[in-house]
């Protein structure tokens, strides 16, 4: 399978992704997309990356990120890429040929272990922790209903700091929060990915030991510039 987040495409952007799409043709069997799949969350940029993505002859499941949300047509992004055969995850799975199943959610932030941010004070603090709150509770949610012999996890902000290392240690809380790596650990999976992270590191691991991988495209193409995902056998 191949995985990859942070395509930001925008709508002068035709022809961009062929040569991806090529690839995962060539050498995987599925595609998971984490997030931040439009640029600014426009339509028409939504309508472009479904252009691109007609082209995927193999099934494909992805979650949506921050700047799919910008403009608030996310409905509308989300029914282009259905068009297509996108399976978009908020809180629920994708099952692959009976064997592997993908529990996916957008995730949010809110900081790690002891610093995690707790619901205290301000009603805006408190609604900040809550979404947190609410993302890994979905994550739970579709992890529950998975009884697929393998199983991966999909979303965009990262459960561990460790795939942050890299960026500004001032913006690390509000890339992902240790909330997310409590259902991560207690239902396990074969793999985790993630994107958001465009300056972090590649691996990481949970407290459990579930491998994590930061799979933004921008940090991909520094270090893997021929090959602009992951590849892994799951």
């Amino acid at each position: 399978m191949a995985a990859v987040g942070d395509l930001h495409c925008r709508e002068d952007q035709h022809g961009r992704f062929r040569h991806l799409v090529k690839q995962v043709n060539a050498t995987a069997d599925l595609l998971v997309l984490c997030g931040d799949l439009t640029d600014r969350g426009m339509l028409e940029e939504g309508k472009v990356l479904a252009e691109e993505l007609s082209a995927l002859r193999v099934p494909c499941a992805a979650v949506l990120g921050n700047h799919d949300y910008e403009h608030g047509q996310v409905k509308d992004i989300c029914a282009e890429l259905a068009k297509v055969g996108i399976h978009i995850l908020d809180g629920d799975h994708f099952i692959f040929e009976k064997v592997l199943g993908v529990a996916g959610v957008k995730g949010f932030g809110g900081g790690y272990g002891n610093a995690t941010l707790q619901a205290f004070g301000e009603a805006q603090t408190k609604g900040f922790v809550q979404e947190a709150v609410t993302e890994s509770l979905k994550l739970e949610a579709a992890l529950s209903h998975l009884d697929t012999p393998r199983k991966i996890i999909i979303m965009h902000y990262s459960p561990i700091p460790e795939t942050l290392e890299g960026e500004n240690i001032e913006i690390r809380p509000f890339l992902g929060t240790s909330r997310l790596a409590m259902p991560i650990d207690h239902y396990g999976a074969e793999a985790v990915f993630h994107g958001h992270a465009h300056h972090g590191a590649l691996q990481g691991k949970t407290k459990n030991g579930i491998p994590v991988f930061n799979v933004a495209m921008p940090l991909l193409a520094r270090h893997t510039p021929d090959q602009r995902y992951v590849l892994l056998e799951v």
